[in-house]
């Protein structure tokens, strides 16, 4: 069976949204290699549509030697949660149709090894609520945004977590590792 890992890079007030406001910190590259870690133990990729969307011509045209992520995010299967999306251009993609938990349960299922999901706030959210999850990766930033889209929402339930790592990077970024509580 497969598991899903999700990475996000967020704010301390829980902001993840258009996560540009990261580049003011730099990019330590011991993060590189930890998201490196997290990419490199998983076998295919899941996405809400807007990040699709925002991910397909950004990554498509990227090559090793731009970015080292670029082979996986190109040549692994990715899978596209989305009610509304048609049609995909972005090599090895599959629309699953709208969310649906059994859906996802089925993919896990059929993936051997691990899902990697990032951005794509709608699904984090619901794969969260569904006990979907079984690590997250959170990129904490020293930074209270004060405005844009949280990660967790003010309404929504309670969801436990047990802290499985943690590491502080040279630019002030944390890396934690969560998984379900026991």
């Amino acid at each position: 069976m497969g598991t899903i890992k999700v990475h996000e890079f967020i704010a301390l007030d829980g902001v993840f949204e258009d996560p540009s406001w990261t580049a003011e910190f730099g990019f330590d590259p011991k993060m590189g290699e930890a998201l490196g870690a997290v990419m490199g133990s998983c076998q295919a990729i899941l996405l809400g549509r807007r990040t699709f969307e925002m991910f397909a011509p950004a990554w498509s045209t990227r090559t090793a030697e731009e970015d080292p992520g670029a082979p996986f995010m190109n040549e692994s299967p990715k899978y596209v949660v989305s009610a509304t999306l048609r049609a995909v251009g972005w090599q090895n993609s599959t629309i699953l149709g709208p969310y649906r938990a059994e859906a996802i349960r089925g993919l896990k299922d059929r993936v051997d090894g691990g899902l990697y999901v990032s951005g794509s706030g709608t699904l984090v959210r619901a794969l969260l609520a569904d006990g979907l999850v079984d690590e997250l990766h959170l990129f904490v930033f020293p930074l209270a945004q004060g405005t844009g889209q949280r990660l967790f929402a003010d309404r929504g339930p309670a969801i436990k977590l047990a802290l499985a790592g943690s590491e502080a990077y040279s630019n002030g970024a944390l890396h934690l590792t969560y998984r379900p509580a026991a």
